[in-house]
C-alpha cells in the first residue's frame, strides 16, 4: 500500500465488507483471462464468506479451473472537495481479501449459507425463507469463500474539521 497512513486492520476491513452493498469477486477463467463482477455475499464467521449462483456457468468454471478469488468491498465512496485545498478527491472505505472458492455439495451448509445471504440483503422476509429454499435449493449453486489471509481495509475520510481521519474508529 502507497500511503500506509490510510491503512486499517482486518477488524475494520471487515467491517467494510459486512456494510458494503455488494463485494465484486475476481476470478481467473480457464482461458487464463480475468473475471471481476459484484456479488451478494454473507458472512458466517470472519473467515467464511458465501453467495449463490445458477448451477452452471462463467464462475463455476472459473472456481473448476482456478479457485483462488480476490474480493474487493466498498463501504463508502463520495466525491468531495478536500476541505484544506480544495482539491478534487473521494472519500471512501474499501476493503480488500484472497480466499479459495468451492462450490457447496452439503445440504445443510447450504442452508445455513443462504440464510445469511437471505437475513443479511432480506431481514424482513425471512417468513417465507423455508418455503422458497424448498422450491429453489436444488436448482441453486452455493459458493463457499475461505479466506486464506486476514483482509486489508483503506480508508480517506473527513471529520467535521476538515481534518483527515486516522485510525480505526469507524465512525
Amino acid at each position: 500500500m502507497r500511503k500506509k497512513k490510510r491503512e486499517m486492520d482486518s477488524a475494520w476491513a471487515l467491517e467494510v465488507m459486512r456494510h458494503a452493498p455488494f463485494i465484486t469477486v475476481s476470478f481467473v477463467r480457464p482461458d487464463g483471462n480475468a473475471y471481476g463482477l459484484p456479488l451478494s455475499l454473507a458472512s458466517t464467521d470472519d473467515n467464511t464468506w458465501y453467495f449463490h449462483c445458477a448451477p452452471e456457468g462463467d464462475k463455476l468454471d472459473a472456481i473448476a479451473a482456478h479457485p483462488d478469488v480476490c474480493l474487493s468491498a466498498v463501504a463508502r465512496c463520495t466525491p468531495t472537495v478536500g476541505p484544506k485545498d480544495g482539491t478534487f478527491t473521494l472519500q471512501f472505505k474499501s476493503a480488500i481479501a484472497f480466499g479459495r472458492a468451492e462450490v457447496v455439495g452439503d445440504e445443510r451448509e447450504k442452508i445455513a449459507a443462504m440464510r445469511a445471504i437471505c437475513e443479511r440483503f432480506l431481514p424482513q422476509h425471512m417468513a417465507a425463507f423455508d418455503e422458497s429454499i424448498a422450491r429453489s435449493l436444488s436448482r441453486t449453486a452455493v459458493v463457499r469463500i475461505s479466506l486464506t489471509e486476514p483482509p486489508t481495509g483503506k480508508r480517506k475520510e473527513y471529520d467535521t474539521n476538515g481534518e483527515e481521519i486516522r485510525g480505526n474508529r469507524w465512525k
